[in-house]
């Protein structure tokens, strides 16, 4: 949520901002609306202040003084029984149009509206080149990835992971897991299912409603990250200023409807209804630089991450209209996957500022202030998409996979997934 002062004082900013994020919002609405509401609550305040004052009046006044001194305090509460009921509806009104605007995107971020408008600022490891015909992941791990039996049980993009497969699955995540509880990180597992506050805290809301599974009787989400849970933990509290970085990494399984991907990538691993996610969250305080640095140290984390697992990447300035609503600068890393013939978003880091502590209502007392935390999230890992790069770049001719030195402890030492026919 942004700052009303900043709305009120720089709507240029705001303005520019809901254009470069392709945002439907009225701005001029809101404005107007923030203004009325103002101007009534004035009025309601020194009709309450006029009420108290000519009560107080009537004990002292004359019997002529009082009945005059009456019907001004009678069209007073008319008043007030008026303007009070529409005050609140107005509030109310306000408030939500609060939610939809936008983040406003770092100055740097590129303009754009697709993927093809993001920006790429490095590459690292090389494309291997194959001297025999390659296999997508489909095909290497039909006997692994049951969609048929998935589709029959759970419905179309929904998939049983078994044998190798789901040991695969398990050994990804104990890495990054491991690799982010040596740098300090707080481990987390975190309710899969949360109210409707969460969800409009982090920003899922009341835009996004399309991707969000919701459970009517029980009026609660599924979660599509645990970034909800793991931001909303701190929800209404207020920290010291010495108790800040808080570094989380929330584990859960997550859910997502892709309703808005309606026709794309509708076969294999790359977009599912659930999937396992590790991902990254930091409380910082309300600095630039600070926000800054914990970006980039979230990034490379999960660069190393894929390091680890021996696979060649690139990263992404996100562009703005490709940005969510919360975020002031974001870096996609996309890993190369052979079967696509390109690379495919794998990893995202954004930095919110304190676009979420607003809606949260998450600060930190420093000295005798009170300010509102920065947050940030990135994604340590999520499988099984990040299966299809690592089983598709690591075949051999012999049609084994080359298992990462550093995967191996968690696959039972072995070297290599033997060639299964």
């Amino acid at each position: 949520m942004l700052d009303i002062k900043l709305i009120r004082e720089n709507p240029e900013i705001v303005r520019n901002a809901i254009k470069r994020k392709h945002t439907n919002v009225d701005l001029e609405m809101i404005l107007e609306l923030d203004k009325n509401k103002r101007e009534l609550q004035t009025r309601i305040e020194k009709a309450r202040s006029d009420r108290n004052k000519l009560s107080k009046e009537i004990t002292k006044a004359s019997v002529e003084e009082k009945a005059s001194i009456i019907s001004e305090v009678e069209k007073i509460k008319e008043f007030l029984k008026e303007a009070e009921p529409r005050f609140n509806d107005m509030e109310k009104e306000l408030n939500y149009q609060l939610l939809l605007l936008p983040g406003i995107p770092h100055e740097t971020v590129p303009d754009g509206n697709s993927d093809e408008d993001s920006i790429e600022i490095k590459r690292v490891g090389d494309i291997p080149e194959f001297d025999f015909e390659i296999k997508d992941h489909l095909e290497i791990g039909k006997s692994w990835f049951d969609f048929y039996r998935g589709a029959k049980v759970a419905g179309s993009r929904t998939v049983y992971l078994k044998g190798i497969g789901a040991l695969l699955e398990q050994a990804v995540l104990q890495l990054a897991l491991n690799h982010l509880l040596e740098k300090g990180f707080t481990l987390f597992s975190v309710p899969q299912m949360v109210k409707e506050m969460a969800m409009e805290g982090t920003g899922f809301l009341p835009r996004g409603q399309e991707e969000c599974y919701f459970l009517e009787r029980d009026e609660r989400y599924l979660i599509g990250t645990s970034e909800v849970p793991l931001v909303s933990y701190h929800a209404d509290e207020i920290f010291s200023a010495k108790e800040l970085p808080k570094k989380y990494a929330g584990f859960s399984t997550c859910y997502r409807r892709e309703a808005g991907a309606a026709g794309k990538d509708t076969k294999g691993l790359y977009r599912i209804h659930q999937f396992q996610k590790i991902e990254q969250v930091v409380f910082c305080i309300n600095d630039l630089e600070e926000s800054k640095k914990w970006h980039y140290e979230l990034l490379n984390n999960a660069e190393e991450i894929l390091q680890l697992l021996e696979l060649p990447y690139r990263v992404v300035i996100v562009c703005a209209g490709e940005m969510g609503l919360p975020q002031h600068f974001k870096h996609d890393i996309e890993c190369y996957m052979p079967g696509r013939k390109n690379y495919g978003e794998t990893m995202s880091c954004s930095t919110m500022h304190d676009f979420q502590a607003r809606r949260l209502n998450i600060k930190y007392r420093e000295g005798t202030d009170l300010k509102y935390c920065h947050t940030l999230n990135n994604t340590a890992i999520a499988t099984p998409r990040i299966l299809i790069p690592l089983i598709e770049i690591h075949q051999q001719k012999d049609g084994s996979i080359y298992l990462p030195r550093a995967l191996r402890k968690y696959m039972n030492n072995r070297e290599k997934i033997e060639r299964e026919d």
